[in-house]
């Protein structure tokens, strides 16, 4: 084998067990329950979904995958959304739990649960790209539902999409190596 032979045979290998240990260690944390959040709902950086027995309360930090509804596929088509691996392609989101079942939202220049103002709770009425937003309309969280927020005013979250079902919740949102930019 030529010099030349050998040095392209090394590159190959070098390339080919990088993209190995670069794709196995991609499977490895899927698996372990890390996702690696690149949006402007939460700090940026490296996040862990983790299983909980406990029912989650309001205040809990939670992944959840979207619903496959009509606001959800036209956030998708306005890339609101990041792809991933939740049904309909996309990534799971992380939000604060915000109300739950039985709670009233009353939705106006900003968000009220209950009466209470909900701080960082602005009604956006146009996205950044100028484009209208339509805002959930408010009422009494129904059975199975969750109220979801971000104190990110840019988020899309409940204010926008209204309730999502508790059967969306992958689990409780831990930060592991996370930076505000």
């Amino acid at each position: 084998m030529t010099p030349r032979a050998q040095t392209r045979r090394r590159v190959f290998t070098f390339l080919a067990g990088s993209v190995f240990a670069v794709g196995a260690l991609s499977v490895t944390a899927v698996l372990g329950g890390f996702r690696l959040n690149l949006t402007p709902s939460e700090p940026l950086g490296l996040w862990r979904i983790e299983e909980t027995d406990r029912a989650v309360t309001v205040g809990d930090l939670v992944f959840v995958c979207p619903p496959q509804t009509p606001a959800f596929t036209e956030a998708r088509r306005r890339h609101y959304l990041a792809r991933g691996l939740c049904p309909g392609g996309v990534a799971p989101m992380i939000k604060m739990v915000a109300a739950l079942t039985g709670q009233l939202v009353q939705i106006g220049e900003s968000v009220s649960i209950d009466g209470t103002p909900l701080p960082s709770s602005t009604v956006r009425r146009v996205d950044g790209a100028g484009r209208p937003l339509e805002p959930y309309t408010g009422g009494t969280v129904p059975p199975g539902m969750l109220y979801m927020h971000s104190p990110y005013v840019s988020s899309y979250d409940s204010r926008y999409f209204g309730p999502i079902p508790t059967s969306d919740l992958l689990g409780l949102a831990r930060p592991i190596l996370t930076f505000d930019p």
